[in-house]
Order: C-alpha cells, then structure tokens, then sequence
C-alpha cells in the first residue's frame, strides 16, 4: 500500500465517491509505473467516471487476469457464479467436453470455466462468440493461449453449425436490466459500456427469450444453459424455459448476491 503519491490519491478518488479508494489507488499507481504525468492522468479519468477496469487493461475473474478494453462490458463479480455452477455441474472424471461461451464480452466466462475443467483433467473444446466487434476482438485476444475460435454474429447465428448438438456447457451472459431501468445503473456501467450489453428490453429478459428458443437444439443430450438474472426474473425465465424443453433449475448465492437460472436438455 505504498507508492509515490499515494495518500493524496486516495483523498481524491474517496472524495469522487470511490469505495474501495485505498484498492484503486495501489492499482493507479501500479498501472502509471513511476510516471507521475500518467498517474494524474488516470486519477483523473477515473474521476470523471471511467471504470478502473478500463484504466488498468484487465479485470481479475475467478483468479485469472483478463483483458479488457474500452467499449468492452466488464464482467461482474457476481458473475463468478454462473462459472461456478457451470463447473460443479461437470461430473468428476468428465473427459471431454464441449463448452461455448455465448455473448461472451471479453470472454471472461469462458476462459474461467476451461481453466478449471482443463486443470481437473478434462479436455475442454472451447468456442466463443458476440455480437460486438470490439468484444470479438477482445475475447480473441485472451481467448488466443488456448486456440478457442472467437466468432462474430447474432447469438447461434455467429456458431459453426458442427456444434449444433454438441454443446454440454452453454455460458450465456445476457443482458437483463430492465429497459427501464438502465438510467439507474451507476454511470460507469451506462455512459461507459456498450448498451446492448446492459439493457434487456421491457422485463429485461428479451435476449435470454432468444438464447433458450433454440438451446435445447445446440445442447448435447444432459448438456445445460446458463444465465444469470435478477431475482424477481426467476419464475418467467424457468416458464420460458420450460415452454422450449429444458428442465429448469435456480441456484442463488448470498455470498455473490446473484441467480442463475439453468436450463437442462434431457439426456435421453
């Protein structure tokens, strides 16, 4: 907790409202290496609203460090426990499997999810894919280590139709604030992130309507979707569900403040 500078960074990073001050000032003045300009630089960008997450290059996610960029959505926290879920819901001693990180940002999910089941022995066949540009570049970037294609397209329409199918872990982030309610997100997420990353039309479930219209067509047989959602979205998420063939499941996490809604193929 030392640095060049470091109290008066603190003082004006806690008066711009930071919470974690003391955390975003060792990481400014890390990420400026000795160079004071740069550091007012940062500080101040930061002030003005711009996501550390930005300011740094990277985003720490289950351990891993992992790249982002400007106009790329940050993955949340919380969201360490769709990756969870995803992993516990592989049998031990799994050798293989097909594992696609849907809507994926900077692929975030995906990287995690691999790393862990590749570390317990399992071969996993990575495939990401978004919509976005700027995220497809993104995820290729931190995708590259271990040569999982990243595609660039509209939800299944971006997939190479040999995974359809195949799929035994569907990783789908999709957006599910309510349109409504996105002007009450903290301004670093609104003004700094791409919208259609954030908002999820009217109930804030439009996206994930789409994702499991056709999932149990992509899913190997016991294969499974994964979305997180509010709490209040849980029963129509599992009535959707339902309505297209996947067994749903919820598990929610006080640690994480989070719900994930599953959507299980039958495995006959």
């Amino acid at each position: 907790m030392s640095g060049s500078g470091f109290p008066e960074v603190v003082v004006t990073l806690r008066r711009a409202g930071c919470v974690f001050a003391e955390d975003e000032a060792t990481l400014l003045i890390d990420a400026a290496a000795g160079d004071r300009q740069r550091l007012d630089t940062l500080v101040g960008q930061r002030v003005s609203g711009t996501p550390l997450e930005y300011l740094l290059g990277w985003v720490e996610f289950r351990g891993l460090r992992v790249g982002v960029r400007p106009g790329v959505f940050v993955p949340r926290q919380r969201t360490a426990f769709l990756v969870e879920q995803a992993v516990d819901g592989v049998a031990p001693g799994t050798k293989r499997a097909c594992v696609v990180d849907l809507c994926c940002g900077c692929g975030a999910l995906g990287l995690s999810a691999a790393t862990e089941l590749t570390a317990r022995g399992c071969d996993v066949e990575l495939v990401a894919a978004d919509i976005d540009p700027v995220a497809v570049a993104c995820a290729r970037e931190n995708l590259a280590p271990m040569s999982a294609p990243v595609f660039g397209g509209d939800l299944f329409d971006a997939l190479p139709g040999d995974l359809r199918g195949r799929i035994d872990i569907l990783l789908a982030n999709t957006p599910y604030v309510p349109s409504a309610r996105v002007a009450d997100l903290p301004p670093e997420a609104r003004e700094h992130e791409p919208l259609a990353a954030l908002d999820g039309g009217v109930d804030g479930l439009d996206v994930f309507r789409r994702v499991a219209e056709d999932a149990a067509e992509w899913l190997a047989p016991g294969g499974a979707v994964l979305v997180e959602t509010g709490a209040g979205q849980v029963d129509i998420a599992c009535s959707v569900l339902t309505a297209h063939g996947l067994a749903p499941r919820v598990a929610q996490s006080e640690e994480y403040y989070a719900t994930v809604v599953v959507g299980i193929r039958d495995p006959r």
